[in-house]
């Protein structure tokens, strides 16, 4: 079977700036000589993960977050009722393995002491409820358990068996022993883990990276690229005043925004095994209904900023699927900036060139892909490539070509 399954969406953007720099400047990206306006793929995946479309048809997302203090009281929040707050709190400080005062060095509590700060920073990760729910409860159980005589005995020997000046205290010896016991307990429900890791997609498609802690790392199996113009931009500035209304004369604000418009090529990779793995050992039609909302969002949502004042709410012209043995991205298509003729603006010689560009990769590498596509308008769709009559059935193609073999 095909294990990848390769998105094209053509946007045209109306007048907008839905992604800023540091500057406060749209961002964007030199391609083929010329600058194109670019929309990262981390405002494009943050945007679908937070759509309504995501929660009505994919569910929970994860909370993404790296204050140990408010994701203690929004676990408290949602679980409270199932956990005590000592409990909870243990799990966040295992999972994320903070630093204690016990583990600090020397001179690292001569620093505190001093006043600075040496507070471990933790970088901003995915928690995942149903996750972290499972941790909360082996922590519980394990600790209403306590250590066996066993347990106790080693960890009395490792403290007197210590060497040197820095020695830890006893207490952190029997913290470690409890740590080796929630370890063993963890791999022993892998498998139930692994589901409630499933269960927020955002991470089955973005993957997750732990360096410590009881945090797994996961795979990603979605590659979102930077969204870009397929053409060149000559951004415009808005100059703009916020009036005061009981002010007499002059305005309360001034300032500039940049805006321009265009048509953006947005492209996505889909590892559909990895996306199952991901998901628990999903079944393959799992991942395919999945990979039928992903199409969804990819060609319907839109980031939100600067919406407000500029309304740029604009659905696809163009999403071509595709069903391959490896990721192909068609940017190329683009690398040439495209120009308009005769007055027909970028879209449909846009749409022209992805389909030649198609042709002739396909042939050139005997891609040997299956490919749907829904396209708005009376352009015609190259040979080999299955035209749909709207986003619904392109959507239903995904589900029932996906389990056909070579």
């Amino acid at each position: 079977m095909k294990n990848f399954i390769n998105f094209h969406v053509l946007i045209s953007h109306s007048p907008s700036c839905l992604n800023r720099d540091d500057m406060n400047m749209q961002k964007s990206a030199l391609f083929g000589g010329e600058r194109r306006v670019r929309i990262s793929s981390q405002s494009l995946k943050r945007a679908m993960r937070k759509s309504d479309y995501y929660r009505q048809h994919l569910g929970e997302s994860s909370i993404r977050s790296r204050n140990l203090e408010l994701l203690e009281g929004e676990f408290l929040k949602q679980l409270g009722n199932e956990f005590e707050e000592k409990v909870i709190k243990a799990a966040l400080e295992r999972f994320a393995k903070t630093k204690t005062a016990e583990d600090e060095s020397d001179d690292e509590q001569e620093e505190s002491a001093s006043g600075k700060n040496t507070e471990k920073k933790l970088a901003v990760a995915p928690w995942i409820k149903e996750e972290f729910k499972i941790i909360c409860q082996i922590i519980k159980e394990v600790t209403e358990e306590g250590l066996s005589s066993e347990e106790e005995e080693k960890a009395r020997l490792d403290f007197e068996k210590q060497k040197g000046k820095k020695k830890k205290s006893h207490e952190s010896f029997v913290d470690a022993a409890f740590g080796k016991k929630i370890d063993k307990r963890l791999k022993d429900n892998k498998d139930a883990l692994l589901k409630a890791i499933g269960s927020a997609t955002d991470v089955a498609f973005s993957g997750r990276m732990a360096t410590s802690g009881l945090m797994t790392t996961v795979d990603g199996s979605l590659a979102v690229a930077h969204a870009i113009t397929t053409h060149g931009i000559d951004s415009d500035i808005d100059w703009f005043t916020a009036v005061d209304d009981l002010q007499e004369l002059g305005s309360g604000h001034l300032d500039t925004q940049e805006f321009s418009s265009g048509v953006f090529y947005r492209y996505a990779s889909l590892n559909l095994g990895q996306l199952q793995e991901n998901l628990g050992n999903a079944p393959r039609e799992k991942a395919l209904e999945i990979a039928a909302h992903l199409l969804h969002m990819l060609a319907t949502v839109v980031p939100s900023a600067k919406q407000q004042t500029f309304a740029a709410y604009n659905l696809a012209d163009l999403a071509m699927v595709s069903f391959s043995d490896i990721p192909v991205s068609l940017a190329n298509a683009f690398e040439k900036p495209i120009r308009g003729y005769n007055g027909s603006g970028f879209k449909e010689p846009s749409i022209k060139a992805l389909h030649q560009y198609w042709q002739d990769i396909h042939t050139g590498y005997g891609l040997d892909e299956r490919c749907g596509e829904f396209l708005l308008g009376g352009v015609d769709v190259p040979p080999g490539v299955n035209r749909k009559a709207n986003l619904a059935d392109l959507k239903t193609w995904i589900v029932n070509n996906g389990q056909e073999k070579k």
